[in-house]
């Protein structure tokens, strides 16, 4: 296997890219950051600084992944979806002139392994998507999504969740402090926690 890195492509020479890893055109890959083994970045992506991703992520196009998002293995993040790290962003101080590069806060965001995040969604800074949690297109995301919840809105809101396969769970029986969930599609059995099944609209 290899790595194919489009000739438009500017990745920077101190970022670390696993094999089988595509980069396509007019991607930006910013110095520190790690990419893990077949990942897929599209047209226009933007990583910055020092961000993690892992193998088997697939970015597609017009991207913004900003430093302090970490993406594990097997996210799916859809086209023009957003990163924020700055709860408090100002381009100036308050007598006016321009902030430094370190003059912020850095709020870290957490997406983890085989999240989906649909088109056009904002995922503001400082919050964790859990395990195969699902995010519906041009959501903006303000609080932790826990893992499997089905997610949209603006505000985003808790309105079920899903299976692995990306069908909606079905409530069956209760299990202790879980509620045992089914997938209709694939007849996988998935305990979810009561307390977050409580919260669902």
């Amino acid at each position: 296997m290899t790595i194919r890195i489009h000739p438009t492509a500017e990745v920077s020479e101190k970022a670390t890219i696993a094999d089988g890893t595509s980069i396509w055109h007019h991607a930006q890959v910013r110095e520190g950051v790690n990419i893990g083994s077949n990942c897929i970045l599209g047209k226009g992506v933007y990583v910055d600084n020092d961000v993690s991703i892992g193998d088997n992520v697939k970015i597609q196009n017009y991207v913004s992944v900003y430093h302090g998002v970490t993406l594990e293995n097997g996210v799916f993040v859809g086209p023009h979806v957003c990163f924020t790290n700055d709860m408090r962003p100002r381009a100036i101080n308050p007598d006016g002139s321009l902030k430094a590069a370190d003059d912020w806060v850095l709020s870290k965001t957490l997406i983890k392994r085989g999240a989906a995040l649909g088109a056009n969604s904002t995922i503001v800074c400082g919050i964790t998507i859990g395990d195969w949690a699902m995010v519906g297109s041009g959501s903006v995301v303000t609080n932790d999504v826990p893992a499997y919840g089905l997610v949209y809105g603006n505000p985003a809101r808790l309105h079920g969740f899903v299976c692995t396969c990306g069908a909606k769970l079905e409530k069956e029986t209760q299990k202790g402090q879980n509620m045992l969930a089914k997938c209709p599609k694939c007849g996988q059995q998935i305990e979810i926690s009561i307390h977050d099944w409580e919260k669902t609209k």
